[in-house]
Parts: C-alpha cells; sequence; structure tokens
C-alpha cells in the first residue's frame, strides 16, 4: 500500500555535501513519522536522523550539526542535507516510515515502511 522511493546518493569527497530525498506514495492519508537510517558493512543499521509531521527531529550524535534533516508534509517526502560529509558516513541509507494512516482509515499501519536504499560513498 505504501512505497518508499529514495534518491540522491553518490560518491563524494570528504568535507563535500548531498542531498537525499525519499518520496512516499500510495493511499497516504498521513505520516507522524520519517526518518533516516544507514546501514555500512559489517555493522547494524542505526537511526540517523527522524522528524515528526509537526517538526520535531532527532539526530544521531555522530551527524548533529552536519546532518538536517526536512519534509514536506504535502509531498509524503523527507529530505535529508548532508554537509561535512566523512568516509565514516559511508553507508547504505535507508527511508522509514511509522504511523501511517491509509485513506480511509482512522488508525495508523502497525508496521513501518522502508525504501530500498541508497548508497553514498564518501572517500578521496
Amino acid at each position: 500500500q505504501v512505497q518508499l522511493v529514495e534518491s540522491g546518493g553518490g560518491l563524494v569527497q570528504p568535507g563535500g555535501s548531498l542531498r537525499l530525498s525519499c518520496a512516499a506514495s500510495g493511499s497516504i492519508f498521513s505520516i507522524y513519522y520519517m526518518g533516516w537510517y544507514r546501514q555500512a558493512p559489517g555493522k547494524q543499521r542505526e537511526l540517523v536522523a527522524g522528524i515528526t509531521s509537526g517538526g520535531r527531529t532527532n539526530y544521531a550524535d555522530s551527524v548533529k550539526g552536519r546532518f538536517t534533516i526536512s519534509r514536506d508534509n504535502a509531498k509524503n517526502t523527507v529530505y535529508l542535507q548532508m554537509n561535512r560529509l566523512k568516509p565514516e558516513d559511508t553507508a547504505v541509507y535507508y527511508c522509514n516510515t511509522e504511523g501511517v494512516i491509509i485513506i480511509g482509515t482512522k488508525t495508523p499501519q502497525p508496521d513501518d515502511y522502508w525504501g530500498q536504499g541508497t548508497q553514498v560513498t564518501v572517500s578521496s
């Protein structure tokens, strides 16, 4: 019922910037929480940043001051602006949604939804 499509990943030099986008599609009335996670080779998936429909944000300590999450509720799209990138930011980045309300229903879906992931590589 809900599909998430990420874009914007790629190869960038240390100190550079990238902007990730994730668009949610389907019969969506609203989405409470949208977030970005990442998974590096051999490591567990970790939360990078998240944002509620009201604009409240949270960030991993490792990205505070460098990354900024934002969203366009009308477009069901979340963005991640990544500045001053470091080699340790290299990972597959995944979009996640929680609290999706489908059109015609009144309660949030019980399941989270995930995108397919987009690779971010920071290397000289």
